[in-house]
């Protein structure tokens, strides 16, 4: 039987490989303005004519008049069929195809269908509840949204009704089962009855680049909680692989889209001129969504919110963007605004300033941590420059990696000498080499836990299981991160993919009230998958008493754990003092004291613990 693929293994190979990546594979391409160029390999030429589009995914040569895209280069150059180059594609981005994957399930495709046949009559049905009703109208009024925005990104409303969605989508001949796969309802607990999902709420349809209703994203209009409400994972919609307003930016976008975190910062920016900005659906960014982005634009800006939570999800996307080779700047907007009270409030002139003014990586980096580390005291010091230099060290000019090594120390105050030998070591992988002079090499009182796990110390059994529960309590109760979250952070998990899912964790429930699994799994693989399923599946039967109490002893458990880490990390350092006297700077035996004070008061509090 001849394969066949389906449009959507096709479309999700394509969007898997990056054009400008898989040519260069083949061609050398140098950057031209928003494209690259090179010598066609398809005919002899000496000046380049073969150009490359990256927001378009094409490639053409304007000499011998070939052209198309990354699947019919790679028919071309490798004089493979179909098939056979969609393979290759496929088999590039770990996508795994085999002969059952490769022919049309029907009634999968019908399913999908049906499904975009009910979310293109809801998202009209939406729209039409919003003009005839004047409370959603005035809420979008007062936020400064007109009628010509709210039909571009046509915006609805759902009636605070427990059926009005189900009734107009049975009305239509739709199944109870049918408009559930969907996501708009739920099944009610007594197995017999199902209610709408969206109640009360304005309605943000999510369209693909296909101009399809894929999901809705819902934002109350009273106090209900939670505040934004989004559709689960259905056969059409996947949170983790699209995005909000792609659609509608990428008509717009020259060359740059904007990264912000909700629908509101989209409508509000579209409305005051900027129309190129799109937002992430109720999750951190996943790497899937950085490649979405990269596909339609080469820059890349990250707008969020400007308090310390924003700032921290800033932070973790440039990384997730650093892994996919982009080049992202973070507009830091003042004062802790988000984009949509900004721009409301200041205008897109204003705006554009700091858009202007956007911080790349390394600059940006240099703000995060001196937000992160009291530069004030010597230990933050000590701490932000082991940071920067561990990022600096990857830095091939000289003349850039000089004149941010003069930045660092006139932050600082910490020499420039000093911070080349930290990096020159960092570089050569001797992060615990001798101590070389006070400040840098001298990492007493250090709080910084990424520094100190895994490398040295095995965690013991007590405290991991009590890192695993207490993560199974999060992510299955948002009661107990209220309990917990302005006393207990995700970076007090030493445990390394237990802290970044609590991260994530942190971010969900600061935005909704519950977490789909999927949500969090989306960002692991492999062992770090293994290891958070095994969380997930854990089962107690405690009681809500029971349960608070349960958190306590972890969290006890946890900081035990923790002061042992660091009494042993400080003796060492005593140790390395007293071995290395003769090279040390300043007064040695002043900084014995300190150490040794601060190991009696941990004691003290080990004794507590106990």
């Amino acid at each position: 039987m001849p394969y066949i693929f389906n449009e959507d293994i096709i479309r999700e190979i394509r969007e898997s490989n990056d054009i400008v990546d898989v040519i260069s594979e083949y061609v050398t391409l140098k950057r031209t303005g928003s494209n690259f160029v090179g010598l066609c390999p398809f005919h002899n030429e000496k000046t380049p004519s073969f150009s490359v589009s990256p927001s378009k995914q094409m490639y053409h040569c304007f000499g011998c008049g070939e052209g198309g895209d990354a699947i019919s280069f790679i028919m071309k150059y490798a004089n493979l069929d179909f098939v056979e180059a969609l393979k290759l594609l496929a088999n590039r981005a770990n996508i795994v195809l085999d002969e059952k994957e490769a022919n049309v399930d029907s009634k999968t495709e019908r399913e999908k269908e049906i499904i975009l046949n009910i979310n293109r009559e809801t998202a009209r049905y939406f729209f039409d509840n919003l003009l005839d009703d004047n409370n959603a109208l005035k809420y979008l009024y007062n936020r400064g949204i007109n009628k010509k925005t709210i039909k571009a990104y046509g915006i609805g409303y759902a009636k605070n009704s427990w059926d009005g969605v189900l009734s107009f989508l049975l009305k239509k001949g739709y199944s109870e089962e049918q408009i559930e796969k969907a996501g708009l309802v739920i099944k009610h607990s007594d197995g017999n009855r199902y209610y709408d999902r969206f109640r009360g709420r304005v309605m943000f349809p999510i369209i693909d680049t296909r101009g399809r209703v894929i999901g809705f994203g819902g934002r109350t209009i009273a106090d209900a909680q939670p505040k934004y409400l989004n559709s689960p994972d259905t056969p059409v919609f996947s949170k983790g692989n699209n995005l909000y307003g792609l659609n509608t930016a990428k008509k717009y976008s020259r060359n740059r889209i904007i990264l912000v975190e909700g629908y509101m910062d989209v409508v509000s920016l579209y409305q005051n001129g900027i129309n190129y900005s799109v937002a992430s659906l109720g999750t951190a960014l996943t790497a899937n969504q950085s490649k979405l982005l990269k596909r339609y634009s080469n820059d890349i800006y990250i707008c969020y919110d400007s308090d310390n939570a924003g700032l921290n999800a800033a932070s973790r996307a440039l990384d997730i963007m650093k892994e996919e080779k982009i080049n992202a700047k973070v507009i830091f907007l003042p004062d802790g605004k988000d984009p949509d009270d900004f721009i409301k409030e200041n205008g897109s002139n204003r705006f554009e300033h700091f858009l202007n003014n956007s911080l790349n990586y390394l600059d940006f980096k240099i703000l995060f941590y001196k937000k992160r580390y009291n530069l004030n005291t010597l230990e933050g010091k000590i701490d932000f420059t082991k940071e920067i230099s561990n990022m600096l060290k990857q830095i091939e000019s000289p003349i850039e990696l000089d004149a941010y090594i003069n930045k660092v120390s006139l932050e600082t105050n910490i020499s420039i000498d000093a911070i080349r030998e930290e990096i020159r070591e960092k570089q050569r992988g001797q992060t615990n080499s001798a101590i070389k002079d006070k400040y840098i090499n001298t990492n007493y009182r250090n709080t910084n836990k990424y520094n100190i796990l895994p490398v040295k110390y095995n965690l013991e059994p007590g405290h991991l299981m009590a890192e695993k529960n207490l993560l199974n309590f999060l992510i299955k109760d948002k009661k107990i991160f209220d309990h917990i979250k302005d006393r207990f952070r995700p970076d007090d998990f030493l445990e390394q993919v237990y802290r970044r899912a609590a991260e994530i964790i942190f971010d969900i429930y600061n935005n909704e009230e519950e977490i789909h699994q999927d949500e969090i799994t989306i960002h692991f693989e492999g062992e770090e998958l293994e290891k958070l399923k095994e969380v997930i599946n854990l089962e107690s039967d405690f009681g809500e008493d029971e349960k608070i109490k349960a958190v306590e002893d972890y969290i006890k458990k946890i900081n035990y754990y923790e002061l042992k880490i660091r009494k042993n990390d400080i003796k060492e350092q005593i140790a390395d003092i007293q071995n290395n006297k003769a090279r040390i700077k300043g007064d040695v035996e002043k900084l014995i004291r300190e150490l040794c004070l601060e190991l009696i008061e941990i004691d003290k509090e080990l004794k507590l613990h106990q």
